[in-house]
């Protein structure tokens, strides 16, 4: 690839950089550590049926030069408006969520004594000061570095265990049942991601447009590396947990600096401890880059809704978001901080239950009158776009009736 086309590259590696934090060095690990190779299923099935929903992002904005916000507004009012509110209540939740697993795995840097609500307080500000002073561009060029550190160690890593395994492996498939059909929902519900994100991907496709002009071809490139980049690093995450912990007598703790140090100890278990400062840095920087995204992405979000639903003001700006997310997510630190196992599950069922609808109306931008007729998705994609749409619909269905 030429050196100018890497340039190019920027919105898909976004979506990655949000995308690997919580629902790979998370939920993919405690997968295989508890499953092995059990639900390997669930994450092969959530990936390949979301992959037409999350392109669709990238495919309507690359077409229309529109985000997805201003095509739900002109499909209709109402469905901006349950953006608006599903988000409400959802950004605060998720933004807790990938800030305390970035906090957790600063204490194996700085200590295990250093206080946890501390730390996630000056993360938040280092996000919040990166944003306000700073631009887009420094958020593209930072996530290409930190992206390219975790696959690399993650890769290593993942040999080396494979190279060192002795046992035979048993690639049965599992159904959990009951108490753990909310870490299925957990695990579908974000990998490798949540289908809202596709919203933030076509908000990042039209800032990155103002500096750097992009073809169809280039954005859907752009979109396909970072997508088959999660997909690589969701299977390798899975393997490790799997491959070191699982028939153990450890299980992940639901207690985040404990879960730090059970994820830090997975990766030099395997490669050694010299490599454990280079281990460190690339899982806190992974999850830094997943906050510091989160943290750009729901603001930018909320205020393009924002302007779309209540044009006569001005207030509710990104800034004003930004604020607002900044201070909400430190105010609800300290309720849930010991339960950041619990935290994640909350945000990431409801990103479960969510994802039929935001599937619904990407489907429905994309072949609408709104979308270029040249620029429509194939018959083959959009076959299979219902096929998706039927496994997330039925699969709700059956995790409410479950849990009701």
């Amino acid at each position: 690839m030429k050196i100018q086309n890497l340039k190019k590259l920027g919105p898909g590696l976004l979506f990655a950089g949000a995308a690997i934090g919580v629902s790979h060095l998370v939920q993919s690990t405690r997968a295989g550590a508890d499953f092995g190779f059990g639900l390997l299923w669930a994450l092969l099935i959530s990936i390949i049926l979301k992959y037409p929903f999350f392109q669709y992002g990238s495919r309507f904005a690359l077409a229309t030069k529109m985000s997805l916000l201003d095509g739900y507004y002109k499909l209709g009012k109402i469905y901006l408006l349950i953006f608006f509110i599903i988000s409400i209540g959802t950004i605060f939740t998720i933004q807790t969520a990938v800030t305390i697993v970035t906090a957790s795995l600063a204490t194996t840097i700085l200590g295990d004594s250093q206080n946890l609500v501390i730390l996630s307080t000056l993360i938040i500000l280092l996000c919040f000061l990166i944003l306000l002073f700073g631009n887009y561009k420094l958020l593209d060029n930072l996530i290409k570095i930190i992206i390219l550190a975790l696959t690399v160690s993650t890769l290593i890593a993942l040999l080396v265990a494979l190279i060192k395994n002795s046992n035979s492996f048993n690639f049965s498939q599992v159904f959990p049942y009951k108490t753990s059909i909310i870490f299925l929902a957990a695990l579908i519900g974000w990998m490798p991601a949540p289908l809202d994100i596709s919203v933030w991907q076509s908000l990042w496709i039209i800032e990155k447009r103002k500096s750097n002009t992009i073809s169809f071809d280039e954005g859907i490139f752009d979109f396909n590396v970072g997508y088959f980049g999660t997909f690589i690093l969701g299977i390798c995450f899975l393997s490790l947990g799997a491959l070191v912990m699982f028939g153990s007598s450890v299980g992940f703790s639901d207690v985040g600096s404990i879960f730090a140090g059970q994820f830090i100890e997975l990766y030099t278990s395997t490669l050694g401890e010299s490599v454990y400062p280079i281990i460190v840095i690339a899982a806190f920087t992974t999850m830094f880059s997943t906050t510091l995204t989160t943290l750009d992405a729901s603001p930018r979000s909320m205020y393009k809704s924002s302007q779309l639903l209540f044009p006569k003001t001005n207030l509710l700006d990104y800034k004003f978001w930004l604020i607002v997310l900044s201070i909400g997510t430190i105010c609800i630190f300290s309720f849930l901080l010991d339960e950041m196992g619990t935290l994640v599950q909350i945000a990431t069922v409801l990103s479960f239950i969510t994802a039929p609808f935001y599937a619904y109306l990407n489907l429905k931008l994309v072949t609408s009158n709104l979308m270029p007729s040249k620029h429509k998705p194939s018959k083959i994609l959009i076959s299979f776009s219902y096929v998706g749409l039927a496994f997330l619909t039925l699969f709700a269905l059956v995790f409410v009736k479950i849990i009701i």
